[in-house]
């Protein structure tokens, strides 16, 4: 490693990372960035970020210390099911090990004192570099001159009259930063998280409500098909689509039932983990498949099912899609 002062930056993949990395780099400082992974947000934004900015980038899948955290978040929840608070310091808090690993000096990231009303106060800010574990090495280039100063800045390993004071939701200043270092391609302000989406919340608390050790696969599962809730507290999965179709049987697991109409164009079923396999259930399932295939609705239709890598079949009447819509969660 070189002998120069090295930070580690969490990288959104928004316009505010990128420039908090820009206004660092004119300090000749080592830079490198780090994003996350999990199935709320992915890690390509902050990789292209990285790229635009002209760092080396880390991605890292935090998938299950998110699940453990969102089940019960410190700082409770924003206005769905983002724990914006306890994610923030989650990040800083990988990125910390990762900071001493790499022997570097300080963290970073992109946030701006009062943009975002809940993460992004004064006393957030700092309740976050709190609960990270990395209370005075988180810098914020874009603020800091608001902020009190850090640690790396009172060590003079970074300039602090060289970092900025930018306030508030108005973009102007960064708009006109990106024009100073000629950033030309960079995604406009939005909610990236699925966990401010309030009809994909409502899936994941139904999920987390019947299990309660949901892992990365199953919310993954969430993005595909439609859902439906069965007597016995099983949650039932059905493709819209091919591609549906192919990522839930991608992601099935022995614990699951997949569920196939053979003998007509049909979507996959699966019953995630069903905690016990009874015939009324597994009826069920099948006649809410059948409403989706090519099946005639009213005669007796045969449903091929696998369940740990045995396979059978039984025979099931088809209910109408308006019946199966009674079972849907919203």
């Amino acid at each position: 490693m070189s002998g120069r002062v090295k930070g580690i930056g969490l990288l959104s993949g928004g316009l505010d990372s990128i420039l908090a990395v820009k206004v660092l780099q004119e300090q000749d400082l080592e830079i490198l960035g780090i994003t996350f992974a999990t199935p709320f947000f992915q890690a390509e934004p902050g990789i292209r970020a990285a790229h635009t900015a002209g760092i080396p980038v880390r991605a890292v899948d935090i998938t299950e210390e998110f699940l453990h955290m969102l089940r019960k978040p410190r700082y409770g929840y924003g206005s769905q099911m983002n724990p914006c608070i306890d994610c923030h310091a989650l990040m800083l808090r990988r990125a910390g090990r990762i900071m001493e690993e790499e022997k570097g000096d300080f963290l970073f990231t992109g946030e701006v004192l009062g943009q975002r009303p809940m993460s992004q106060r004064r006393d957030s800010l700092k309740s976050v570099e709190n609960l990270s574990g990395y209370g005075g090495l988180v810098l914020r280039p874009l603020s800091a001159k608001l902020l009190d100063p850090t640690r790396v800045e009172q060590e003079g390993l970074v300039d602090r009259e060289r970092l900025l004071n930018i306030h508030g939701r108005s973009r102007k200043r960064q708009v006109e930063l990106a024009e100073h270092y000629d950033i030309q391609d960079y995604p406009q302000p939005g909610g990236g998280c699925m966990l401010t989406k309030e009809g994909f919340v409502r899936k994941l608390r139904e999920l987390m409500s019947l299990y309660p050790d949901a892992s990365g696969r199953e919310v993954e599962m969430l993005k595909h098909g439609r859902h439906f809730y069965l007597p016995g507290d099983i949650l039932f999965m059905v493709g819209r689509n091919l591609r549906d179709n192919e990522k839930l049987e991608a992601l099935c697991s022995s614990e699951d039932v997949l569920l196939r109409v053979p003998d007509y164009p049909s979507p996959v079923g699966i019953m995630i983990r069903p905690p016990s396999l009874q015939e009324k259930s597994l009826s069920l399932a099948a006649r809410v498949l059948i409403a989706y295939s090519d099946a005639p609705s009213k005669n007796s239709i045969r449903v091929a099912w696998t369940h740990k890598e045995k396979q059978n079949v039984l025979t099931a009447d088809g209910m109408t899609k308006e019946e199966s819509q009674k079972l849907m969660i919203a």
